[in-house]
């Protein structure tokens, strides 16, 4: 399995962006898919995950200005960030697993920087 993110970059804050993340290779169709991020000295935190049947989960800090969406028949899932702060500064990792099972992976990462 391949994920491979886009669409990060520079943004002034309240700016907004959208990252994408492709899919490839033997991929279960009944996965969750996630975007994480990893801040400049700190730890990988989640940003929000969506089931294959679209129930979405979000982290505190980015409810009501980020939404997670995913394109099954394009293998496709999608992070819309408004109303960026300098605080979501991140590299953001795309990642699809399923719990019960030995199936987890992670993609390459894309920076995002929110400049005050």
């Amino acid at each position: 399995v391949q994920l491979v993110e886009s669409g990060g970059g520079l943004v002034q804050a309240g700016g907004s962006l959208r990252l994408s993340c492709a899919a490839s290779g033997s991929i279960f169709s009944d996965d969750v898919r996630g975007w994480y991020r990893q801040g400049p000295g700190k730890q990988r935190e989640l940003v929000a995950t969506i089931t294959s049947r679209g129930s979405t989960n979000y982290a505190d800090s980015v409810k009501g200005r980020f939404t997670i969406s995913r394109d099954n028949a394009k293998n496709m899932v999608y992070l819309q960030m408004n109303s960026l702060k300098p605080e979501d500064t991140a590299v953001y990792y795309c990642r699809t697993f399923i719990a019960i099972l030995s199936y987890d992976y992670w993609g390459q990462g894309t920076q995002v920087t929110v400049s005050s």
